[in-house]
């Protein structure tokens, strides 16, 4: 049952759970509690978003309170200030990048799509919430928010290194440039990502994929095609490249 967004007491205890009762019996009761409270929490960082959306980058503490339906006391019980709760909410859409990306990824079977499929997914989170991945873009001198986009950059480029170097080992080719490329493919479309959303989104997802997909996998496949590969492989690679 999801609890209410209100101003009340026993629905916000403090941060310490009372003291009393057997060892067990405490424990399952400062489970319970720890339980409450990051429900509670989940819910508060779910109405700064909604806030965020409604008032814009201005958004203060005040109108997240109001959004969740309580006092600014009990918004500071569980953020110590706005940065905390910024940083908060900037794990919810680093978590729908990594959600969107990696299935996308694990069920693309030649390069190409491989391609084409991280940036459609990455920019398909950005297009359902622009307002918000801007704000916290340009947030990112904040340094809890940093650390979260760059822990988010480098599981997603790592899942993609994966990806790509066991590719290239299937063709016979080094895997070694399979991390900076993961990595450059992460960094150069987070980058017009930002462009995009900061521009309005001037030009379709579609043809910003299309456009994208053919600037990067034309350089993938120029150092593939610059590789020494035996006869049959050569043409065993031609029969999978669309």
């Amino acid at each position: 049952m999801q609890l209410p967004l209100t101003d009340v007491n026993a629905s916000d205890p403090p941060a310490t759970p009372p003291d009393g009762g057997p060892k067990a019996k405490g424990n399952g009761r400062r489970d319970r509690w720890a339980d409450h409270r990051e429900h509670r929490r989940q819910e508060l960082v779910g109405a700064a978003v909604q806030a965020l959306l409604r008032h814009g980058p201005e958004v203060d503490m005040e109108q997240v309170a109001a959004a969740a339906g309580v006092s600014k006391p009990v918004l500071y019980r569980y953020f110590a200030d706005k940065s905390q709760l910024w940083v908060a909410v900037s794990e919810v859409v680093a978590a729908r990048v990594v959600d969107a990306i990696a299935p996308a990824v694990e069920q693309v079977r030649e390069e190409r799509g491989l391609v084409e499929a991280t940036i459609d997914a990455y920019l398909g989170v950005i297009e359902s919430e622009p307002r918000l991945y801007r704000f916290l873009m340009h947030q990112s001198g904040d340094p809890g928010i940093h650390q979260v986009i760059a822990g988010t950059s480098r599981q997603v480029a790592a899942g993609l290194a994966q990806v790509i170097g066991d590719r290239l080992r299937t063709l016979g080719l080094d895997a070694g440039p399979a991390e900076p490329w993961a990595y450059g493919l992460v960094g150069f479309v987070q980058a017009v990502g930002d462009w995009w959303t900061t521009h309005g989104q001037p030009i379709s997802r579609a043809a910003l994929t299309d456009y994208l997909t053919a600037l990067l996998w034309s350089g993938i496949e120029g150092v593939r095609a610059s590789a020494d590969l035996p006869h049959e492989l050569t043409r065993a690679h031609e029969r999978i490249v669309p």
